[in-house]
């Protein structure tokens, strides 16, 4: 008898559906180890963007040379001059320049650290072994550097983190309040239209914080404020849409996609140029890595090449809106 009871109780307490949702748990945690580690554990350099100045009869085999590389860790290109390879640098294009010396042994690289330590410190080790097998030296010139306040170059990709974090939480909670489903249409649109205000008092303060408080990027309020706006939408309209197609495990969705996912192929502590292949892929698909350049390209770039970033953003807002509205609709026509 006691038994019995205790079995009775115990499906009470753990039903099917707790059961199902206590798996889905297991597998984030799961996929959340997997993803970090896998992406992190190994970072290793393919295909860095390096420009190359050379003298004319030296250039085309040592940019072969160089491009060969086992493993390919550097795309080279020759460029005309010193002037054009430090243009390419400073608009981010290329992520270093080998300027190579005909009258010394000694040559010298151009870095932007503002683009990412990471990637940096791998050109480095790369281009010093090629040197020291050619029985030459490399000095290094940092004409990106990074603010004082931006230590390693972390500070877009946490703040980045805090806005994504916001938006999936607001759109979470607001589901939770009211049922996981936007009910109807109309419910569906007054919660993507809470979300407007939010966002833009989010990318403000999110702005305001790295900036004219703490002074880890100064200077560009403004844009960090656009920016961070578009980002809280893309992360909060996604979550509603998926909230929309699956209910509450929506949520475990969105968790998974922008963290398991797009928090490890961002390029914070590793640029994605030092990502196994999937994460370097997938990383400025998701907003997580299109927001996180775009932040550095804003601060240290002058927003060079941020028009692709801003175009995935956007998609992923437009996208949510649309899918989030469709879903209501359709559960509209269901209970008609």
């Amino acid at each position: 008898m006691a038994v019995r009871t205790v079995r009775t109780e115990l499906r009470d307490a753990v039903t099917p559906r707790a059961f199902a949702l206590v798996v889905g748990v297991l597998l984030l945690q799961l996929g959340f180890v997997l993803s970090y580690v896998g992406a992190f554990h190994h970072p290793t350099p393919h295909r860095v963007q390096v420009a190359l100045v050379a003298p004319a009869q030296q250039a085309p085999a040592l940019a072969r040379a160089l491009d060969g590389l086992a493993g390919q860790p550097l795309a080279v290109h020759v460029v005309a001059g010193e002037a054009a390879a430090r243009e390419q640098v400073r608009d981010g294009d290329a992520s270093a320049a080998l300027v190579v010396s005909p009258d010394s042994t000694t040559d010298r690289l151009l870095v932007a650290s503002g683009g990412g330590s990471g990637v940096v410190t791998a050109v480095e080790d790369v281009v010093a072994r090629v040197e020291q097998a050619q029985q030459r030296s490399v000095t290094t010139a940092d004409i990106v550097p990074l603010q004082a306040g931006d230590a390693r170059g972390l500070t877009g990709f946490y703040l980045v983190v805090g806005w994504m974090v916001g938006g999936y939480l607001v759109a979470s909670l607001l589901g939770v309040a009211n049922g996981s489903r936007p009910a109807t249409r109309r419910r569906a649109a007054i919660r993507l239209g809470a979300l407007v205000p939010y966002a833009i008092l989010s990318g403000l303060g999110g702005a305001i914080i790295v900036g004219p408080v703490l002074g880890a990027l100064d200077g560009h309020l403004l844009a960090l404020w656009g920016l961070g706006t578009l980002v809280v939408l893309a992360a909060g309209t996604a979550t509603i849409a998926l909230q929309a197609l699956f209910g509450v495990l929506g949520i475990g969705a969105a968790v998974a996609l922008f963290v398991v996912l797009g928090n490890p192929s961002a390029g914070g502590a590793f640029q994605p140029d030092l990502l196994p292949a999937f994460w370097r892929v997938i990383g400025t698909a998701l907003p997580n890595g299109a927001g996180t350049d775009a932040v550095r390209r804003i601060a240290y770039f002058d927003g060079a090449g941020i028009g692709g970033h801003l175009a995935v953003l956007v998609a992923w807002a437009v996208l949510g809106v649309v899918v989030a509205l469709l879903g209501a609709r359709t559960r509209d026509r269901h209970a008609a």
